[in-house]
């Protein structure tokens, strides 16, 4: 326009940074760094029997990044609410969305129809409508809500929810923390999964090039003719996302004050769509008393890896000074940072990011297979047959949604998660958790398996080829009180973290019947098989699905039914 001043870069970086202050959203105490004791009563901290929540539309700004946002009560992460074991509470939430929505009450023992699933347990939250939660809190620990309709949970609908014990708690500890890991694009999530659709790997930008790597030739060749990336770790990686830690980015300086001596708990909740993290205090070790809210006996290891919609409690005992908590994503694109200090503003170095992870034959089940005998004389197309063998799985779960079986899936309880095998220090196994408390024992009347499965160029996920628009009307079925062994084998080159709602199973692996844990979600590794004991006696209709985002999305979701209802309870 005549006479307009010409925008220099100064002025336009400068106000940028004034739109992304005027656009920032509040951070409720408990995200801020506030110690959970002192935060209890402040913002962002709901406690009580009447509690009220209201979901909304806005925009966010993390890392640089602005893109649509959902939040609860004005922020994001949303709320913590706090309750009381033995309690009864009433979550008042209105939606003042153009679309409907819910909230499930991740890990919460619950009737099933406050279960928070539309389409499954209820109708969901009509625009302009509040909906009623009334749930007896029956248990303590450390869990967390989020959105269950489309894709709002990558928009910040989620926040922490804590439970506290009647009796007060077994570990001893001075301070405690919440620290709540997500995932942040600036892109709207439907575009993220249309992205995915056109090519599943869009968003990988770690490849292997002809000359990066240390891959053998003949292994690459195998891999080409699987028409498989060994590099194909994450869906949705760090060229889109950033990684926050309580909804911070990692250049915003989030800080946790300690005093030296004192014994700190770290509730770590991973509320992210898509990004498994690996979690470590550099210098300092961890003991994880808990997994999924549920207590286990004391492990000592300076690393773990925590799959999407995992929760794990930790002790620490930092020395005094500052300590960097690194949340590394697992395919090493990016991570989440905060600082464990004695000394406001002090911080200690970040380590840089490791080594981009590289699928092995053993990684897809494989490991034991004889490799050199495969390929004699067929080139690459006897190993291309063998992970597209479709007869291994039941004629009905045949179809255009499975472009792979794995040939050979192994129990793999007992591995550290992808990428952490070869580290020098001691790395969290699901094999490692031990129930502190004895569980009823009693031997499974039958055994179930299910197949993950999906076709990687396409970007289906399902159950045994099937997804879940084609389910909902023949259900997985448990009679209530059935004790049933459920072994998940998968057929993908993707871990999965498998979430059932409304219930806890036991791992079974290897701990003493009497001591297996509970967890109310688990990864499956690729290629690999995990095991569980369920007790079926939470009457109802529950989701059973992925928790990677856009997986459920893409169909990998099933429905539990447990039936007859106990007498009285029809």
């Amino acid at each position: 326009m005549l006479g307009a001043h010409p925008i220099s870069r100064r002025r336009l970086i400068s106000g940028s940074a004034a739109l992304a202050a005027a656009t920032a959203l509040p951070m409720p105490a408990w995200a801020t760094g506030s110690n959970l004791a002192g935060a209890r009563k402040g913002f962002g901290t709901l406690q009580g029997e009447d509690i009220g929540l209201t979901i909304a539309r806005s925009h966010f700004v993390a890392g640089g990044r602005g893109g649509h946002a959902v939040t609860v009560n004005g922020s994001i992460p949303g709320p913590m609410i706090r309750l009381r074991e033995g309690q009864n509470v009433r979550l008042h939430v209105s939606n003042e969305l153009e679309e409907d929505s819910s909230i499930h009450w991740h890990g919460l023992l619950v009737p099933f129809q406050f279960d928070g699933v539309p389409g499954v347990s209820f109708p969901g939250i009509r625009p302009g409508e509040t909906f009623t939660y009334e749930i007896p809190i029956r248990q303590s620990g450390t869990y967390w809500w989020h959105s269950h309709s489309g894709l709002q949970e990558q928009l910040g609908h989620y926040g922490p929810l804590i439970v506290d014990p009647a009796e007060g708690y077994d570990a001893q500890f001075e301070r405690e923390y919440v620290l709540l890991l997500s995932d942040f694009t600036p892109l709207h999530p439907h575009d993220v999964m249309r992205k995915l659709k056109v090519s599943e790997g869009y968003f990988n930008y770690n490849k292997q090039t002809a000359t990066s790597g240390d891959m053998p030739p003949s292994e690459r060749i195998r891999w080409g003719g699987m028409r498989m990336d060994p590099r194909d770790i994450s869906d949705v990686t760090g060229a889109t996302y950033t990684f926050l830690v309580n909804g911070h980015a990692p250049q915003d300086g989030l800080e946790f004050l300690f005093q030296p001596g004192e014994r700190v708990r770290l509730r770590i909740i991973n509320g992210s769509a898509m990004t498994f993290f690996n979690f470590r205090i550099p210098g300092v070790p961890l003991t994880v008393i808990q997994a999924d809210g549920q207590d286990v006996r004391d492990v000592a290891v300076d690393e773990l890896q925590i799959g999407v919609a995992e929760t794990y409690d930790l002790i620490v005992e930092p020395s005094a000074g500052a300590h960097t908590i690194v949340a590394e994503a697992m395919d090493r694109s990016g991570m989440g940072l905060a600082t464990l200090t004695s000394v406001a503003g002090e911080r200690a170095e970040v380590p840089p990011l490791r080594e981009p992870v590289t699928l092995t034959m053993a990684d897809m089940g494989m490991a034991s297979m004889d490799m050199e005998g495969m390929d004699h004389g067929s080139g690459s197309g006897a190993m291309d047959h063998s992970m597209r063998d479709m007869s291994k799985l039941p004629a009905d779960a045949q179809g255009a949604g499975v472009d792979m079986v794995s040939p050979m899936p192994m129990d793999r309880m007992d591995s550290p998660g992808l990428g952490l095998d070869k580290v020098p220090h001691r790395v969290l196994r699901y094999t490692d958790l031990v129930s502190k408390r004895p569980n009823p024992v009693r031997p499974p009347e039958r055994s179930l398996q299910i197949h993950l499965t999906g076709n990687m160029e396409r970007y289906m996920w399902s159950f045994d080829g099937k997804k879940f628009s084609a389910v909902t009307d023949d259900p997985v079925r448990f009679g209530y009180d059935e004790r049933v062994r459920v072994t998940l084998a998968n057929d993908t080159m993707m871990a999965h973290p498998i979430h059932l709602h409304g219930h806890f199973f036991e791992l079974v692996n290897g701990a003493a019947e009497t001591h297996q844990p509970k967890k109310h979600t688990m990864i499956v590794q690729p290629g690999g098989t995990a095991t569980f004991d369920l007790t079926a006696n939470e009457p109802g209709d529950w989701a059973f699905h992925c928790h990677l985002l856009y997986h459920m999305h893409a169909g990998m979701m099933q429905v539990v039914t447990v039936r007859p209802f106990p007498e009285g309870d029809a």
